[in-house]
């Protein structure tokens, strides 16, 4: 890994943890740090700073449009359900909750029907 990715993955990693998401395990795609569940890619580390996560197109479109400062994409990305996250700019909470989308986009029907995400405090 290079630049801040360390600290980016380091980051992703703990908080995929601290919300509890089962069968989560670290891989790669692209060559970039990646995480997993059963084997399938959820989010993944773009470069420096940038997130690579999976989500509905419907969800995607109003995110980007609701929070641009913290989500977008490229033309790579247009038509396909994953988008851009700005890791310097996006908080903790808000983080956590593309992460557990993310994990139950990818996520195996009946291992997501049987997790339920912790409760998170809103200021």
């Amino acid at each position: 890994m290079t630049g801040n990715q360390d600290g980016d993955f380091e980051r992703v990693t703990r908080l995929a943890t601290t919300a509890g998401l089962p069968e989560v395990a670290p891989g790669t795609s692209y060559g970039t740090p990646a995480l997993q569940v059963c084997g399938k890619m959820f989010v993944r580390i773009k470069e420096a700073g940038i997130l690579v996560v999976m989500c509905a197109l419907e969800e995607k479109a109003m995110l980007i449009e609701l929070a641009p400062e913290l989500y977008f994409e490229t033309d790579h990305y247009r038509g396909w359900p994953a988008m851009l996250v700005r890791l310097n700019v996006i908080g903790d909470r808000d983080l956590t909750e593309r992460l557990i989308a993310a994990w139950r986009q990818k996520a195996p029907r009946r291992l997501a029907a049987n997790f339920t995400a912790p409760a998170t405090p809103r200021p």
